[in-house]
């Protein structure tokens, strides 16, 4: 069983560490790009070198969670996103930025939810899905209190003083992290045995679905993570104005997941991870009338975070009803792979179609991706919704 402090360490631990690595960039490009002469994709760039290196280092790391356990993972982890931070502050060459971003991309693996999530399955076992879900509450956060407080030490700091502020609090993260229990899940003589293993060629089937969805809801959060600041203000709303609608992402996020942890244990992985992936193109095509409407802007950034906040836990809890929970982390690990290396590209991608098309044209190729996540979903489901959800 896992401790409630542990549980809420490791959600700390996801509010700093998603605030200070991942949203980094969303809140810095623009002040990056100016201060450097770049252009924004240029910028956007080492974000996308740094979630290359995601999806490369992900097999590895999800071995070694498996066989270490998340406490010497994610300590390192967290050396590695001080060790970014200051190189991304002292950098003013391309090559050193690209080399910061590169150890902050090996930094958010070791960090990040998939790393935490792989941790917990190690300790708890097919009893991870609760606590999974309950870590995701604060991290759901990250974006709504780190974008603010990024401005607020950059308008006092500049941008690079703001990084180093980031770097300091990288180093706070570690006795978060040492504090993971390093035990390992032993199912008790008296339980109820596992649902017998899938055959070989259901298990390439749910993974491929599994892989499908997590690659396009990665595709997609990396993109908006990136430029939903952007693509709200470029359809007509003010600066400031855009910065405060997309926090409510993270709102919407955190209250999503809220009601996940509450009431989402009498609902099904697979059966939540539907509902999830039906809110996204909804969520999209409200933001296309954002510029016309404050409620639609609001309603693109709150329910985007929804949707994007229970499929996050799903990400984490289907393979608990899917495969081999021994080998969660290294399963995963692989799984989660093309997902990484896609939404490496989503930065990039959407730079350079808002520069060429508008922002109109991303929430479109937004609204296509989630139509194919919504169909990998509801495929998902039917084909192994009855079989293996308990």
């Amino acid at each position: 069983m896992i401790q409630p402090r542990t549980v809420f360490l490791l959600g700390v631990s996801q509010l700093v560490c998603w605030g200070i690595s991942y949203y980094l960039i969303g809140g810095f490009s623009e002040l990056i790009a100016a201060d450097l002469g770049w252009g924004l994709p240029l910028v956007h760039g080492g974000f996308s070198a740094a979630l290359l290196v995601m999806g490369l280092s992900s097999p590895i790391t999800g071995a070694l969670i498996d066989r270490y356990g998340g406490a010497r993972v994610m300590t390192l982890g967290s050396g590695l996103i001080a060790l970014g931070c200051a190189g991304l502050a002292l950098s003013h060459s391309l090559l050193a930025y690209y080399a910061a971003w590169i150890c902050l991309g090996l930094a958010m693996r070791l960090t990040l939810y998939d790393a935490a999530f792989a941790a917990l399955a190690r300790i708890a076992g097919p009893e991870a899905g609760r606590p999974i879900a309950q870590i995701t509450l604060l991290g759901g956060l990250a974006s709504t209190v780190f974008w603010p407080i990024g401005n607020l030490l950059a308008e006092a700091l500049g941008w690079r003083g703001a990084v180093f502020v980031y770097a300091g609090i990288a180093v706070l993260t570690v006795p978060l992290h040492l504090a993971i229990p390093p035990g390992r899940f032993e199912r008790p003589a008296n339980a109820p045995e596992d649902p017998p293993p899938p055959s070989r060629a259901d298990e390439r089937l749910a993974g491929l679905l599994y892989a499908v969805i997590a690659m396009l809801t990665n595709f997609l959060n990396s993109g908006m993570s990136a430029h939903m600041i952007g693509i709200l203000a470029g359809l007509g709303l003010a600066t400031s104005l855009s910065v405060w609608i997309a926090t409510l992402r993270g709102i919407g996020q955190s209250a999503a997941r809220l009601s996940g942890v509450l009431f989402g244990g009498r609902i099904p992985p697979l059966t939540l991870n539907m509902i999830a992936a039906s809110a996204l193109p909804i969520s999209f095509l409200a933001g296309l009338f954002s510029g016309g409407t404050l409620v639609a802007a609001v309603g693109f950034a709150f329910l985007y975070g929804a949707g994007n906040g229970i499929a996050t836990i799903t990400r984490g809890t289907m393979p608990l009803v899917l495969f081999d929970n021994r080998r969660y982390g290294a399963i995963t690990g692989k799984l989660l792979m093309p997902g990484f290396m896609l939404s490496a590209l989503a930065p990039l991608a959407y730079a350079l179609v808002i520069e060429h098309w508008g922002p109109a044209a991303a929430l479109l190729m937004s609204v296509l991706a989630a139509l194919i996540t919504l169909a990998a979903s509801i495929t998902l489901f039917q084909r192994f919704g009855r079989q293996r959800q308990r």
